[in-house]
């Protein structure tokens, strides 16, 4: 279902993709959600893990840039997963104002664990698109994603 808003063509256009591409999102989300939940995590707390697992160590800034959260959410997040002993907030000895948010050795091993499953899911969820529109829509959503953003990656 598109849009019903009475506006000229270009914004029925770009509310009607918005609407499609918003929904698609929720649509998948819900699909892999299920999954999350066997292992107790939120989309932020897999956003959190994947991000440390993949990336390093980092401070709750960075983190909270990389996921797209705010510092008050990421707080949250972060608060939560050291409760379960998947995190840990180490303080820097140089400075003592800078803390690392690091994965556990029972954050490393439940994310490796979980990874292989999920990135199996999305795959099946996006087998459905050709190899040609997968990066077509890569490339979309990077250009949607960096308009009026400092990054390019």
């Amino acid at each position: 279902m598109g849009t019903r808003y009475k506006g000229n063509s270009r914004e029925v256009q770009s509310l009607d993709a918005f609407i499609k591409l918003k929904r698609a999102s929720e649509s998948i989300s819900t699909r892999l959600y299920p999954s999350l939940q066997e292992y107790g995590l939120t989309e932020s707390q897999l956003g959190v893990m994947e991000a440390l697992y993949h990336l390093g160590s980092m401070c709750q800034k960075q983190l909270g840039a990389k996921i797209l959260k705010s510092t008050g959410n990421i707080t949250l997040v972060i608060d939560n997963l050291e409760k379960r002993n998947l995190v840990q907030r180490i303080r820097s000895t140089e400075d003592r104002r800078y803390i690392s948010i690091v994965l556990t050795e029972q954050g490393s091993k439940l994310i490796s664990e979980f990874m292989p499953l999920h990135v199996k899911s999305i795959t099946n969820e996006m087998s459905i698109l050709s190899k040609e529109e997968l990066d077509q829509l890569q490339k979309i959503c990077k250009k949607i994603g960096l308009q009026n953003s400092d990054c390019t990656s």
